[in-house]
């Protein structure tokens, strides 16, 4: 009985680094969607919250594979641990941008640096700036059912968070 245990905790564990994989890649993928098919320019703050995604997306790859060839299971559970800490720094990221937007507190002095590269058309950079102003962390770009997609990153690191831990603290 207890193989079977140990076999359905494990075959769990796998769903669940499977899921927060998919789930993070959707999360990061949307905002990159946002980005590049709706036109909103990102700002420094921006880029900032999709770094745990970045590196949580190939752990949780990693523990899935991990979990599908039996590695010790304190290895996946470590795993999933880590995605929930990168997630909880997801939470603080969203939380912070999402107090900036609401001017809750200030943003950083670097608030308009991450919009990259100003495409000048082979035209001076003073004709450039005329048609392109970079964003500022301050101010929401877009609101969905009042929150800032900040806001919502901050949820579903919150959630994914919650996941990726309950997942690393499931005993065999």
């Amino acid at each position: 009985m207890t193989a079977t245990m140990n076999a359905d905790t494990g075959r769990q564990r796998t769903r669940t680094a499977l899921f927060l994989a998919v789930a993070m890649a959707a999360t990061v993928g949307s905002a990159l969607g946002f980005q590049y098919l709706g036109g909103y320019i990102p700002c420094h703050l921006c880029l900032e919250q999709r770094t745990p995604y970045y590196i949580g997306v190939p752990l949780m790859v990693l523990a899935v594979i991990a979990s599908m060839l039996h590695a010790p299971s304190w290895l996946t559970r470590g795993l999933l641990a880590v995605g929930g800490l990168l997630m909880l720094y997801g939470l603080y990221l969203g939380v912070y941008h999402s107090g900036v937007e609401w001017q809750w507190w200030a943003g950083p002095t670097d608030c308009t640096a991450g919009a990259g590269p100003v495409d000048t058309g082979g035209k001076g950079v003073l004709d450039a700036l005329d048609k392109f102003v970079p964003p500022s962390c301050d101010k929401a770009a877009l609101r969905i059912l009042g929150l800032s997609l900040a806001g919502w990153n901050a949820i579903a690191s919150l959630v994914l968070a919650a996941i990726a831990f309950r997942g690393a603290l499931t005993r065999d």
